[in-house]
């Protein structure tokens, strides 16, 4: 914030600074406010490690039994704060007011209770605002020191639990007797840890012993390591799960069946163990199990299967159905499990991702047994397995209103209707169908520091169905497991951003596969898309920078070819023309001085970025999507994400036409299909993150993204809707998007530059996360990168991408920002400056001597960046 920005608005500030002023007055003179003469409010748990730290440390914090009331605005426990506020004389009976039920919870109760404790002079009185207060607030957490000791004892269990057999746990209370306030803080020594020896594993079961061995490569158990308690149980769920996969069904089911011993007589630092695996005392054999009987059952009440239902089959399953709503083989290719296959957990679980995954049914039950009489064989070893569903409604209908937030549309609004219409064709599939818009601000093209009035209205529909549309059966090379869709897309908008009206259309077929949870695959077979220009003539009238250069170098033109500005001045040339006799014309650029080129260079930007938004394109393309992402996946702390794509375009539509227009100024005549060019390119983006936590929940996040467009065949350029730009919330934060970065290091005039689109983009992102408390996080963060072009447009830019410069011609960021969880919503504030801007001129390009603390790029937005 700057002191002018201050001294325009000082009503504002004022307000600001007086409401900080009165939080803070309110949390230093309120939080002992209800505590006890001789009690202490606990205010802190502090953990000194004086030995080392282990990864695992964050966590001790949970096995303290007394924790401080919880901070949330401004690191304050506004809720203890809202608690004090409450007039104290009532504590009493609001706290026995809230015992009783909401329903008996009125005047006649409270009343009672101002009887029952002597207080007749409050009959009648309603305290609305104590109870609001003291039902929003929360009591203060005074200190027990009995707890303290039990926490620290929890705490070395815990250490123990980790392997730390010596671990040494103190503790000692800091009191506070005039503010009645007590920290407890925590000596911690871990001391050396507990190793195993050896390793070793006793299993009678052949069968189980050799799928062990066979598989004794993914053990997480290895001689040397600490004997954590924790990794143990992680062994235990992964042999588990394995010998489920193999067919031995409930495994383990009682978690009795794995375990290990640590041999612990001879030495405590170094334990021999082994991993004991018996089915019971006398170690009976273990069985392969086999599915048996599988019966879907699609009913509309619970109580309709078995005896309301009609018995069907197809190839081995067994359906039961009370009408033909559904056609049977919809249900068929969800259902994964095979008819005497060997028995495997996660053919069950996929199953019931792939019911719910089509949106068609509720799972009434789901249930896999032994079948009727399985204490004796062979039904000890067959599994049969039943689903009961009952279909979701045939329409659903939903109506939102969103507010949303990014630096190129700034503060909007997106009211929407959603309908979707289930089983449309009796085959499970569901037409989606949606009327939506957004309204906001955006960067004004008639002053970069304005904003001005963008829209969208667009309407979608698609059409999704359980299964792929292809004229064979494709089960042999892509199994029901891998969850196989596709989806026919349709939609128009209409929309006004940047001054000029667009109309777009597209539509598309798109399949879709999930290998497993982390891979998932998509293929766009054709997309295609319709971009009109709707006032294309006006284009100088909102690009008012690009109107003024054009102005500026018209007037200098004329100057030099009178006869020029006559022949415009009545109609006989119009602008394109015009700039068209300048880029033709040597004589007059051989007589230019520097001044006169560099806005010559500046000309032919503006001819270039007036030419890309005022296209009208057709675009029909190929694209592949690859996602492989470890985020959110328990067994990956540190985990990795990667997404890769690649688009094809306008092969196709080059076999079937022949006819070209004109061109432009500056680029040449193209083939069109009715009259509209359509665009050959191929694109690559790649876009890897990789996650590392640190000391229980910090987070190291770095991000590379690459992304290359390369235009042949019809099209000179990228089209600008499939082309790059830099800044933004989610990209180099100390630029707004358009916020002239880029491209390479082009010393066009800003007002030019802001708008361009480039080919080739790179940028990398770093990102150190530090969790305050579970409501607040910090973050500081760099972002690097920028866009080029492939080709060397005469020069008019000078963004052409080569290996030996572009590391000097990236654009540097760096910052730090805040994030507030609420619910499931992640509110995010970065505050970001400009380090190392490649736009500028040599030796200008370092900003720390121009470094402006109270001036950053603002960035606000939901959710993380990557």
């Amino acid at each position: 914030m700057s002191c002018k920005h201050y001294k325009n608005s000082p009503q504002k500030y004022y307000k600001i600074i007086s409401f900080a002023t009165f939080v803070g007055l309110l949390y230093a003179c309120s939080t002992t406010k209800k505590v006890p003469e001789g009690e202490y409010l606990l205010t802190k748990n502090n953990f000194e490690f004086e030995d080392k730290k282990e990864f695992f440390d964050e966590e001790l914090k949970d096995y303290v039994q007394q924790k401080p009331n919880k901070k949330q605005l401004l690191f304050i426990p506004l809720s203890l704060a809202f608690y004090n506020m409450a007039n104290p004389k009532y504590d009493t009976i609001l706290n026995e007011y809230m015992t009783y039920p909401s329903e008996m919870r009125n005047q006649k109760l409270r009343d009672s209770l101002f009887i029952k404790y002597n207080m007749k002079s409050s009959i009648g009185k309603s305290l609305v605002l104590d109870r609001i207060l003291h039902n929003w607030g929360t009591p203060p957490v005074i200190l027990d020191q009995t707890r303290s000791e039990k926490s620290a004892e929890s705490i070395k269990k815990r250490l123990i639990y980790r392997g730390f057999w010596d671990a040494d746990v103190q503790y000692k209370h800091d009191l506070d007797t005039a503010s009645k306030k007590a920290a407890v803080n925590y000596f911690i020594k871990h001391n050396e840890p507990t190793r195993i020896k050896d390793y070793y594993y006793n299993i009678p079961d052949l069968g189980i012993k050799g799928y062990y061995t066979a598989n004794l490569n993914k053990s997480l158990i290895r001689s040397g390591n600490i004997l954590d308690q924790t990794i143990l149980e992680k062994e235990v769920t992964r042999i588990t799960d394995l010998m489920r996969e193999f067919g031995y069904y409930k495994f383990n089911n009682l978690n009795d069946e794995v375990y290990f011993v640590a041999d612990s007589l001879k030495n405590k630092k170094n334990v021999p163990l082994t991993l004991e695996i018996h089915k019971d005392s006398l170690d009976s054999r273990y069985k392969v199990s086999t599915f048996g009987n599988i019966d879907v059952a699609i009913v509309d009440e619970p109580g309709d299967y078995p005896k309301n239902t009609v018995k069907d089959s197809l190839r081995r399953i067994r359906f039961h159905t009370v009408n033909d709503k559904y056609k049977i083989s919809s249900l068929w290719r969800a259902i994964i499990p095979d008819n005497r296959q060997i028995f495997d957990q996660k053919k069950l679980d996929v199953t019931k991702r792939n019911l719910l995954a089509m949106n068609n049914f509720s799972i009434v039950k789901a249930r896999d047994s032994l079948r009727q009489g399985g204490m004796s064989a062979p039904n000890d070893s067959i599994v049969d397995v039943l689903y009961v569903l009952k279909p979701l409604p045939k329409y659903e209908l939903k109506v939102g209103l969103d507010g949303n937030y990014s630096q190129i549309l700034n503060l909007g609004v997106s009211p929407s209707v959603d309908l979707t219409t289930r089983n449309v064709f009796r085959g499970a599939e569901n037409l989606s169908t949606s009327i939506s818009g957004t309204f906001g601000s955006i960067r004004s093209t008639e002053d970069i520091n304005k904003r001005s009035l963008a829209y969208e209205i667009s309407a979608q529909a698609s059409l999704n169905f359980p299964r792929l549309l292809l004229p064979f059966n494709y089960y042999k090379f892509i199994p029901k497991r891998y969850t196989p869709t596709s989806s026919i897309l349709l939609g128009s908008s209409i929309q006004t951003n940047i001054g000029l009206g667009r109309v777009n259309f597209n539509t598309g077929l798109n399949y879709q596969a999930n290998v497993n949870d982390q891979v998932y695959h998509k293929l766009t077979l054709f997309n295609t898309q319709v971009s009109l220009t709707k006032n294309k003539n006006a284009y100088y009238d909102y690009f008012v920078n690009d109107r003024l250069v054009k102005d500026e170098i018209f007037n200098d033109y004329f100057t030099f070819r009178p006869d020029i500005g006559n022949q415009l001045a009545n109609g006989q040339l119009t602008i394109d023309e015009v700039s068209q006799r300048i880029l033709e014309d040597t004589q007059y650029q051989q007589g230019l001085n520097q001044q006169g080129n560099d806005l010559l260079t500046t000309f032919r930007g503006s001819l270039i970025n007036k030419e890309r938004q005022t296209e009208d394109v057709l675009i029909s393309s190929m694209i592949y999507n690859f996602v492989y992402s470890e985020i959110g996946k328990k067994d990956y702390p540190n985990a990795f994400y990667f997404n890769g794509k690649v688009e094809l375009a306008g092969n196709i539509l080059s076999l079937f036409n022949k006819r070209s227009n004109d061109g432009g100024v500056i680029s040449g005549p193209q083939k069109t299909i009715f009259g509209i060019p359509y665009a050959q390119f191929v694109k690559f983006d790649i876009d890897a993150r990789k996650y590392f936590k640190f000391n229980g929940n910090q987070t190291l996040v770095l991000r590379q993204f690459i992304g290359v467009g390369v235009p042949y065949g019809n099209s000179e350029e990228m089209p600008i809707i499939k082309s790059y730009f830099n800044g933004g919330s989610n990209d180099i934060r100390a630029w707004v998007a358009f916020g002239g970065l880029g491209p390479a290091d082009s010393q066009v005039d800003e007002r030019v530059r802001t708008y361009m689109t480039n080919d080739v983009k790179l940028t990398t992102n770093i990102e150190y996360r530090i969790p305050f408390n579970n409501m607040y996080e910090g973050a500081i963060f760099t972002d690097i990168g920028n866009t080029w072009s492939l080709r060397n447009h005469q020069d008019a830019h000078n963004d052409q991408f080569k290996f030996g410069k572009f590391l000097g011609q990236m654009g540097i960021g760096s910052g730090f920002g805040l994030r507030v969880n609420v619910a499931y919503i992640t509110f995010r504030l970065d505050l970001a400056y400009k380090i190392y801007d490649p736009n500028k001129p040599e030796g200008d390009r370092w900003r720390f001597k121009n470094f402006q603390p109270f001036k950053p790029t603002l960035n606000i937005a939901f959710g993380y960046p990557f």
